[in-house]
């Protein structure tokens, strides 16, 4: 998964993210199916590298405290620490004692059992739960689907990719997203316009 992943207070970042919009809306495109072992895993980081020689990892976070799951990929990996660096986030797991065995974890996905999150709130959401999704306009026209959702300090934006492959943008709030579900993402039609 991507950016998601993941997840409820008003501010929480990336899987698990929340935020209040309104309320959720039904599928229009089919995406591919995944996995049941995948639908119910929330990607939280991911290990982008080794850091020094006692086996601490570079982590590419999703959510905003990693610290709050402290057993991960199914208890395989246990998190004794994390902590900022000049450049993302140092994480030190009991499993990975050296440099070598955090070179070998490099691309490793980080994940929860989506049965570990926070129930959610009205209007709340993961972006999870979003990715991938079939957009349609208000006025029943395929738009695409939900390709990335991004935040540039004023909300969340979400992204929608064409058929034809080209992208747009719309803001995560209720004029611009007046419904989603499970099955679909409605955008008003005023912010679908080409």
């Amino acid at each position: 998964m991507t950016k998601t992943p993941p997840m409820p207070a008003n501010r929480r970042k990336n899987p698990p993210k929340a935020a209040t919009t309104p309320p959720r809306a039904a599928k229009a495109r089919p995406t591919p199916e995944p996995a049941a072992a995948d639908r119910d895993r929330v990607v939280l980081a991911a290990i982008a590298g080794a850091h020094g020689l006692n086996g601490e990892v570079r982590l590419k976070l999703f959510t905003d405290d990693l610290s709050a799951y402290p057993a991960l990929n199914g208890g395989a990996l246990t998190l004794m620490s994390v902590r900022p660096a000049t450049n993302g986030v140092i994480g030190k797991f009991r499993e990975i004692a050296d440099r070598t065995k955090a070179e070998a974890m490099r691309g490793t996905e980080l994940w929860i059992g989506r049965d570990q999150l926070p129930p959610l709130g009205e209007g709340e959401y993961y972006h999870a739960d979003l990715l991938g999704l079939p957009a349609v306009s208000s006025e029943g026209e395929a738009l695409g689907h939900v390709v990335a959702i991004d935040d540039f300090g004023a909300g969340d934006v979400i992204e929608i990719e064409r058929p034809d492959g080209k992208r747009f943008m719309v803001p995560m709030q209720p004029q611009a997203v007046p419904e989603w579900n499970a099955e679909r993402l409605v955008v008003d039609a005023l912010f679908a316009a080409d």
